[in-house]
């Protein structure tokens, strides 16, 4: 499920920008893999990557840890057997930018090579 979200750059925002309302959000949300990701509360993204094993799940959490230092836009992840739970939010305006769904678009590229065939 590549999509073109996952080619857009991670803007960072300002302390004057709002979180997105549901309405613009939505067009965002479309894009990326509705099988792993929900909306929280209009707040956060939580999405949950299933893996076949622990090595997978440990290697894909290595990934966009990297691609969070890369964009300095930091998810927080729990790791477990057979899966990897990521929740994510812009802190500097306590709820969701583009950018979050840019992260999200990334990290459902990244999880595509894991996919079982």
């Amino acid at each position: 499920m590549s999509s073109e979200l996952a080619d857009q750059e991670c803007e960072a925002c300002t302390s004057g920008d709002e979180p997105l309302t549901s309405a613009e959000y939505t067009e965002y949300f479309d894009e990326i893999d509705d099988a792993i990701w929900e909306v929280v509360d209009d707040h956060h993204l939580k999405g949950t990557y299933p893996f076949e094993d622990f090595r997978d799940a440990l290697e894909f959490t290595y990934e966009v840890g990297e691609l969070a230092e890369e964009e300095w836009h930091h998810p927080d992840i729990q790791l477990e057997w057979g899966e990897v739970q990521i929740e994510m939010w812009t802190h500097k305006i306590d709820g969701l930018h583009k950018s979050d769904f840019v992260m999200a678009a990334r990290m459902d590229r990244i999880h595509e090579k894991y996919a079982p065939e």
